[in-house]
């Protein structure tokens, strides 16, 4: 496979699996939801991982393919699962389960990929010595458990960021109260225009990328502890 071909084939894998694991993070959501006494995902027909039902054109595949592209850190979302906060039962407690839920998914899913990686790394390692098992082959099972690995934490902690709409603004939702939770709710609006300028405006003006930091003292270093002696 020549070079060009195989870093086709390496961006399109990531990009597969990081749409599978957004899609595992709002069924997550909405699981969470429902066992807090709110059946509104289900309703919408959003706990299943059908990606019909779940995939944003810009979010699911462009962002992830871009960033891909790129070269960096490649993350993406799915269409948020809806929810009603009335219809929990502990709306100010559920609220949070419900956030924490999504990242929750990606940290098991880095736990299930590195569990299976160190499994199977001797059975792996000894096929290819013994002949019955070729490089290139080995060389691609390897690639897609290290990326499921690495774009789960990646979603897992960039979720964790506490601007809105990733979910770990609603942490910060449960220590407000009052006007101060009216205002953040309307802040929420906003959302997306603070999260560019926090990715792309900061980063480019001021020469310092801190959500690039953070990923590399969380996700990154996690990541080689998870695969260390692999």
């Amino acid at each position: 496979m020549s070079d060009t071909l195989e870093r086709l084939a390496s961006i399109a894998l990531t990009v597969l699996l990081v749409m599978f694991s957004a899609i595992v993070h709002e069924v997550a959501h909405g699981l969470a939801a429902l066992a807090c006494g709110d059946p509104t995902a289900k309703e919408h027909g959003r706990l299943t991982l059908n990606p019909a039902a779940h995939l944003d054109g810009f979010g699911s595949v462009l962002l992830p393919l871009v960033m891909a592209l790129l070269g960096g850190p490649v993350f993406a979302f799915a269409k948020p699962v809806p929810y009603n906060p009335h219809r929990l039962r502990n709306p100010r407690r559920d609220e949070l389960i419900v956030a924490l839920a999504g990242p929750a998914s990606n940290l098991l899913q880095a736990l299930l990929g590195a569990g299976v990686l160190h499994l199977a790394w001797e059975p792996l390692t000894s096929a290819v010595l013994a002949g019955s098992l070729s490089v290139e082959v080995f060389g691609w099972i390897y690639t897609a458990l290290y990326t499921y690995v690495a774009v789960n934490l990646v979603l897992c902690f960039f979720n964790l960021i506490p601007i809105p709409p990733l979910d770990g603004s609603k942490v910060v939702l449960y220590f407000l109260s009052g006007e101060a939770r009216a205002s953040y709710y309307r802040l929420q609006q906003y959302a997306m225009p603070i999260l560019i300028v926090v990715l792309y405006l900061v980063p480019s003006m001021l020469r310092v990328d801190p959500v690039g930091m953070y990923l590399d003292a969380t996700a990154y270093r996690l990541l080689d502890l998870l695969l260390m002696g692999v």
